[in-house]
């Protein structure tokens, strides 16, 4: 068998994907050719007619290529969350954000802050910060960084702190440690859900990759890697 299933995902789930699609090609036979954009991208190509068979992005933006007939209706199906953390070279000294109070110390503490510039976890990180009401103390330490490359500037000394999704950070180990997760009153989950494309090659193929990425099978592999299912 050597049909080949298009994989369209967001770069955020890209490290525990990738992790357990090599099981999937070996139980199954089929090869998945994946690419990876960060969310905003991956809906803008497909609505301007990238080929896919199956993608993963936030539910909402699923949605409307549902209704853009892009994504088959009834297809949809919640691939799990990640949680927001706080990134340091690895070897920095400890660091405390375990409460709302503490989590603000460190940031203004920080020299310098890498955030994802054009990603979901860069909006909502500027977002956060005007509602704590260190905008202006935090904003001037920023460092803009694009295309998935947060935790990794971070890791190459480029900043003293890197604020992204968690799968990120732990992809980059051991360059770039993990501080911790958001303290609980600020978290905010990233979610992906999976769509199969309304005009695949082979839906029963990309239908099957599907239902691997949301067995139970996988959690285990996949929570390792900062996958939290619901």
């Amino acid at each position: 068998m050597d049909q080949q299933i298009r994989l369209f995902g967001a770069v955020a789930v890209r490290p525990a994907v990738l992790a357990v699609i090599p099981r999937f090609e070996t139980i199954t036979g089929y090869k998945v050719a994946a690419r990876w954009e960060l969310n905003p991208a991956v809906r803008t190509q497909i609505e301007a007619g990238e080929p896919f068979d199956l993608v993963i992005t936030n539910p909402n933006l699923i949605e409307e290529l549902v209704s853009l007939g892009k994504v088959r209706t009834g297809s949809q199906v919640t691939f799990g969350r990640i949680a927001m953390g706080v990134a340091a070279r690895e070897g920095s000294r400890a660091l405390d954000i375990g409460s709302v109070e503490a989590f603000k110390q460190t940031l203004k503490g920080a020299r310098s802050i890498a955030y994802a510039s054009d990603g979901t976890s860069g909006g909502y990180f500027q977002g956060l910060l005007e509602r704590l009401g260190i905008a202006d103390a935090v904003k001037p330490k920023l460092v803009p960084v694009s295309g998935g490359q947060t935790a990794a500037a971070v890791g190459r000394g480029e900043a003293d702190l890197g604020v992204v999704p968690v799968t990120s950070i732990l992809a980059v180990a051991p360059e770039a440690m993990l501080v911790g997760r958001f303290p609980a009153e600020l978290q905010s989950y990233i979610d992906f859900a999976i769509g199969v494309s309304a005009d695949s090659t082979d839906a029963e193929a990309a239908s099957q990759l599907s239902a691997f990425l949301v067995s139970a099978d996988i959690d285990e592999t996949l929570s390792a890697r900062g996958i939290e299912r619901s």
